[in-house]
């Protein structure tokens, strides 16, 4: 999710470089960084196509804003352009639950330009990563490795997962209280491998909010209106800090969302999950995949 100002909506797009070379594009709260590898040519050419799905995206999502800050389910209004709808779909396997389809624009932007991307080159990798959300294509022998953080700023990297092209990733995703948006639980860091970056945008949003010990005097909560006046969250609490807790109580805010990750993962809606609370961590679906950081080995 994104909370952004009318003002931000309108500001104009700008591309630029990091210091390793690497193509970005920013407008509003959007700013993205792409990783590419293949022949000169076909960067020159998957970098080009990025900017034009770029340019105007945000003032077209801007124009369905309302809509798209309506909950999921029946009674929803229509919603007319490609990442809308995408956000829409990627949202929608979670209703009757709370959720809009902001919950999934970061990760629906992402798609967005890798699609454009695929259509006019060829690559060996092409990863577009908005924020931390990222939209993922991996051709022949390549593979791309992502470090799972517990999301504390005195954490760091619990482990390091490996894809290959074959594993039918396409979209990472990480989501908890501590992240850029808000969230209604407790989680420090859940981080979703799914089929597209929208689809775990998604996931990540709901998993994280399921991961919660309501009522707890440990946990400190505010509208999310209060903190960010034009979030789709209006009134309902979001979690603005959590005290130390018990091991009993992380092992029930886990398990509770464990059982939501789970339930993904049956359901096809993801292919792994790690979830994060205070240094401890869960996983489903992947823990092959998982190297443990601190020595490095498998």
């Amino acid at each position: 999710m994104i909370a952004a100002s009318a003002r931000l909506w309108q500001e104009a797009p700008l591309a630029g470089r990091t210091s390793g070379g690497r193509l970005t594009l920013r407008e509003g709260p959007i700013f993205l960084v792409l990783d590419l590898a293949g022949a000169a040519d076909q960067v020159a050419a998957a970098e080009r196509a990025a900017c034009r799905a770029f340019t105007g995206l945000l003032s077209s999502l801007s124009q369905e804003l309302p809509a798209l800050r309506t909950p999921a389910g029946p009674g929803a209004p229509p919603l007319t352009g490609a990442v809308a709808r995408a956000m829409a779909g990627a949202v929608a396997p979670f209703a009757p639950a709370f959720i809009t389809p902001m919950a999934a624009v970061a990760g629906a932007v992402a798609d967005h330009v890798l699609s454009a991307i695929r259509a006019e080159s060829t690559l060996t990798r092409a990863a577009v990563n908005n924020g931390g959300d990222i939209a993922l294509h991996l051709g022949g022998e390549a593979r791309y490795a992502i470090g799972i953080h517990d999301g504390r700023p005195e954490g760091g990297i619990v482990g390091t997962v490996g894809l290959a092209a074959g594993d039918g990733i396409g979209g990472i995703a990480t989501s908890g209280w501590r992240g850029r948006s808000h969230s209604l639980g407790i989680a420090d860091a859940v981080t979703v491998l799914a089929r597209t970056a929208a689809g775990a945008d998604a996931a990540a949003t709901m998993i994280a909010n399921a991961v919660d010990l309501p009522g707890t005097s440990g946990v400190t909560r505010a509208p999310a209106r209060s903190l960010s006046p034009d979030s789709d969250l209006g009134d309902r609490l979001v979690t603005v800090d959590v005290a130390p807790l018990a091991p009993r109580d992380r092992a029930q805010a886990l398990d509770s969302g464990l059982a939501l990750a789970e339930s993904c993962r049956h359901r096809g809606l993801i292919a792994a999950a790690f979830l994060c609370l205070q240094g401890e961590v869960r996983a489903t679906g992947g823990s092959d995949r998982l190297f443990d950081d601190r020595e490095g080995t498998p």
